[in-house]
């Protein structure tokens, strides 16, 4: 019978883009950092940026530079209007892009909010031995995105296998 796998906590930064949230009113942020301290992981940083995608790819180009940094998860800037642009600054830094991550949330999303979940952009992938996941603002799809995807695939001890296992090879050439 294998040995089961120790907890390893990951050191994982929170980015919300928006034009108006501010560190007193960012729900989603703040329920980003609470879920995945509860989960024995370590908070890198948290950062508030505009809906800019330039503004956005600046932080997140420092944090995948940062071999300290494992998991980046923003909220907000992922819907269809002229300032979303998260997925855009994320997608272009991505090595590897994990499809699957938009495809699962958009299905999760829709035993949820219904049709309304074609107008979620969230995306995911590997920048540098980094993962990137970005999620819709609100607080419902943070909620979603954390405890039916991301959790568990940062969870080292999670079977069959997880994204956490795999950290140590993610700049293997």
């Amino acid at each position: 019978m294998p040995h089961p796998r120790e907890f390893l906590p990951l050191n994982i930064a929170v980015l919300t883009v928006s034009d108006t949230r501010t560190e007193e009113d960012d729900t989603s942020g703040g329920l980003l950092v609470e879920r995945l301290e509860a989960a024995g992981h370590q908070l890198a940083e948290k950062a508030i940026v505009a809906d800019d995608v330039y503004r956005i790819r600046a932080i997140v180009s420092r944090w995948i530079a940062d071999p300290e940094v494992h998991a980046v998860i923003s909220t907000g800037g992922t819907g269809v209007t002229g300032r979303d642009g998260t997925p855009e600054a994320f997608s272009v830094l991505f090595d590897k892009k994990l499809d699957g991550f938009g495809e699962i949330f958009r299905m999760l999303s829709y035993e949820e909010i219904k049709t309304s979940a074609i107008q979620s952009r969230a995306v995911a992938g590997v920048a540098n031995g980094t993962y990137l996941f970005c999620l819709p603002g609100s607080a419902g799809a943070c909620v979603t995105g954390w405890d039916r995807l991301i959790r568990d695939q940062l969870d080292l001890r999670v079977a069959p296998c997880n994204l956490a296992m795999l950290i140590p090879r993610l700049k293997e050439s």
